[in-house]
């Protein structure tokens, strides 16, 4: 099967698809030297991973701590290097798309396919913020184009290349693995996508060997990132208790889609899915690899919970499958392009003025982006006025933006103890060992003290930003207060 031909010898996509891509990158990367927020939990402790490079951890698979190490020693922990590889990553994704487009498609395709995804909402977010989202995109994109050219020639290098691909996406975010549902039920609707067996097992040992250093590392660690997987789909532990039918939360993932992947370009993707049987192979192929991700995902919603972000990558296939039908509603692309760039230009703008744009709130629209390094600050300099050497504390975002702002600090920062098994990343690596003196502890406000011998000397309670209505209670309490960890130890 072939989804489409060697259609690059029509014209040069590449030249102005780079020139076009490229602006877009140079100009994300301008305005991110001049954002205002600080790093986000997940963002913080990204970086907190590139400081002990190691081949998986609590949470998520190790790529996206090795590639914000390597940003960091190219430039500083300032939070604009900490960001930069996600307008590059998504950039590099935009260009991948471009190719498989212009060998499918022809030249001016590309050059769309390209521009489409890179003002996606959910790539305008994307580059401001840093994500295992974004750093799986061009590995997965890559393992596309791979096995869209198997499709052509089945080549034991391209075979090879396409696992290797896949690998890495693995190794970047474990949602690469609904590429392998996705590619088997390609092969099982539409016989013209079927690889031979011999062809499909280099690619998957290619891929189970290029993932295996992380598969080695969860085996060597109690299985830590699939213990935090069932904890996300918590109904799957005991689905008699936990799961239910959540339509509400169903129809708010649904609806969540339309700002992910921009409300025309969802709405053109869910026509297709209506009219399955008047789609062309091409056409049916594109959707099964994005469909059976939106469905899987929509499941989750429905016994659960789902975040807006768990389908994205639906959206590669998605991108190359709605822009050549687009392109035959001339009005229908053009506002595509109006919605989904006036976003990207939005989103970086607001936050170069974090602080003040309120859209007539009583406090900043990016509120939650705010503050967190204050809420810090703060707490190390209760420690140094108190001359205390540690401090300890249980909330995963207060941990979070603790280990990123005491790098400047002697300070040393604790996670609770955890009563079993650790809630979050700071509990498995950093719980508190004892043998202090004196240690400060942080507690949320609505919490009681740690101990009876715990004296409260601070309330931390700023009144902007993500802790505008969640003040932390500083304690002095001697070394040995802690025996088990205590309530407000919660996160991922």
């Amino acid at each position: 099967m072939s989804i489409g031909n060697d259609a690059c010898s029509r014209g040069n996509w590449l030249a102005p698809t780079l020139l076009a891509v490229g602006l877009i990158t140079a100009a994300r990367i301008a305005l991110l030297i001049f954002n205002r927020t600080d790093l986000f939990v997940d963002e913080a402790q990204y970086w907190l991973w590139g400081q002990d490079l190691a081949l998986g951890y609590y949470s998520k698979p190790p790529m996206i701590g090795w590639v914000i190490r390597a940003a960091t020693e190219l430039g500083s922990d300032a939070p604009f290097w900490v960001r930069l590889p996600a307008p590059l990553f998504h950039g590099a994704t935009a260009l991948v798309l471009g190719a498989i487009a212009a060998r499918a498609f022809g030249p001016r395709t590309a050059l769309i396919t390209a521009l489409a995804y890179a003002t996606l909402p959910m790539v305008a977010v994307g580059s401001l913020l840093i994500s295992t989202d974004t750093i799986m995109f061009p590995f997965l994109a890559a393992a596309l184009a791979g096995y869209l050219r198997l499709l052509d020639r089945r080549e034991a290098w391209v075979a090879m290349g396409t696992g290797a691909a896949l690998g890495l996406a693995f190794l970047s975010k474990y949602a690469a693995i609904y590429y392998l549902i996705c590619a088997a039920l390609t092969a099982i609707a539409i016989p013209s996508a079927r690889i031979d067996w011999r062809t499909a097992g280099v690619a998957l040992a290619a891929f189970l060997a290029t993932a295996s250093p992380n598969l080695v590392w969860n085996l060597a660690n109690g299985l830590a990132t699939v213990q935090h997987t069932l904890d996300n789909a918590d109904w799957v532990r005991d689905p008699a208790a936990r799961a239910g039918l959540n339509a509400s939360g169903l129809a708010e993932f649904l609806a969540s889609q339309f700002a992910v992947f921009g409300p025309i370009p969802f709405a053109t993707l869910l026509c297709a899915a209506a009219i399955w049987r008047r789609c062309d192979p091409e056409q049916r192929l594109l959707l099964l690899f994005a469909l059976p991700i939106i469905a899987m995902v929509s499941v989750q919603a429905l016994l659960a919970h789902a975040y807006a972000n768990w389908a994205a990558a639906a959206y590669l296939a998605g991108t190359l499958l709605v822009v050549p039908l687009l392109l035959a509603k001339r009005i229908w692309l053009i506002a595509s392009f109006a919605i989904n760039g006036a976003l990207s230009l939005a989103l970086p703008l607001a936050t170069t003025a974090a602080d003040t744009f309120t859209l007539g709130r009583d406090e900043p629209l990016l509120a939650r982006y705010l503050g967190r390094a204050e809420m810090s600050q703060a707490i190390l300099r209760v420690a140094e006025a108190e001359n205390i050497g540690g401090v300890v504390a249980g909330d995963r975002d207060v941990l979070a933006d603790l280990f990123y702002s005491a790098r400047a600090h002697s300070v040393e920062i604790y996670a609770m103890p955890p009563d079993g098994r650790a809630p979050h990343h700071y509990a498995l690596q950093f719980p508190y060992p004892g043998g202090m003196d004196d240690i400060l502890i942080v507690v949320r406000a609505n919490n009681p003290a740690p101990c009876p011998e715990a004296v409260r000397i601070s309330e931390i309670a700023p009144e902007t930003g993500a802790y505008r209505r969640h003040p932390q209670f500083a304690y002095r309490a001697p070394g040995d207060c802690l025996s088990a960890s205590i309530p407000g130890a919660g996160g991922n």
